[in-house]
């Protein structure tokens, strides 16, 4: 009995995790390529820079383009339904992008909302593991402490992929392009043209308009375990200065949550935003 117990237990735990929302990201099979090659993407979502494959369908993208430089960007979504992929089904999501130009590829990706609910303690306690302090406060002012969160949840994702040998006098930055999602983190230099632990400014913003005090977090994974590099808020301009530590994979990351629309069916609109690349050196990319 004691033994049922602790697995419905650990069981229930399982799930309540499962259940909150978490860091989404797009993570290419490799970073650095040849020109031509073709890059499987893959959709994971987690902590900690350690993810599972996403489990979302078709039906939950709104947005997938693939901005190669110098040319126009490659709409995904409708690429996988064409006629030129005859084995797509209405669920089919483009997982492979050719890299035919050398330079600085950029992947980006929106979901729309899904929703969750948690009960307080529990909400309250993943406001603060986030950083969410905003939130904390308004429910505070509100009266809402013991009252269950209601949260609708998206994801916005980007990806920075090199095909070829970096080229620093590319014009077309296709990299520093901001692209219209609701939460956006911008390089404002290319990672795969920085010296190693050199720093990289990036820029948050809201619907084209920078972001001040976002906190903004940093990860590295290299060939040791995934570290936390750093935790920042952005300036009044909406930039961070992150401090990047050699090879590796890097995951930039950062959530914000305000009050939901009436029509949102949740109290809260949290949008999460990611961006991915990889450092070349012994780790493998």
């Amino acid at each position: 009995m004691k033994h049922l117990l602790s697995v419905l237990l650990v069981l229930l735990l399982t799930a309540s995790t499962a259940l909150l929302a978490n860091e989404f990201w797009l993570e290419p099979t490799r970073f650095v390529v040849a020109p031509g090659a073709r890059v499987h993407l893959r959709r994971l979502s987690g902590e900690d820079f350690r993810g599972q494959p996403w489990a979302g369908r078709r039906a939950r993208l709104e947005l997938l383009r693939h901005y190669a430089p110098g040319a126009p960007f490659l709409d995904l979504l409708t690429a996988s339904a064409s006629a030129a992929n005859p084995t797509a089904t209405t669920d089919t999501i483009q997982s492979t992008v050719t890299l035919h130009q050398p330079g600085t590829h950029l992947v980006a990706l929106v979901t729309n909302n899904a929703i969750i609910t948690l009960e307080a303690a529990r909400f309250s306690a993943y406001l603060q593991q986030e950083g969410l302090d905003n939130v904390l406060a308004l429910r505070e002012q509100r009266g809402q402490t013991t009252e269950p969160g209601r949260e609708a949840y998206r994801r916005c994702a980007k990806t920075l992929v090199q095909a070829g040998p970096p080229n620093p006098a590319d014009t077309a930055r296709a990299w520093a392009r901001p692209v219209g999602l609701p939460l956006e983190l911008v390089p404002e230099q290319n990672p795969y043209h920085l010296a190693p632990e050199a720093p990289m400014t990036v820029r948050v913003l809201r619907a084209g308009q920078p972001v001040a005090g976002q906190l903004v977090v940093l990860w590295r994974r290299g060939a040791q375990p995934q570290a936390l590099l750093q935790k920042i808020r952005s300036n009044q301009n909406g930039r961070v200065l992150l401090h990047l530590s050699g090879p590796g994979q890097y995951l930039v990351s950062t959530v914000r949550m305000e009050s939901a629309p009436a029509a949102a069916g949740a109290d809260w609109q949290s949008t999460w935003s990611t961006l991915t690349f990889g450092l070349p050196g012994k780790a493998r990319l």
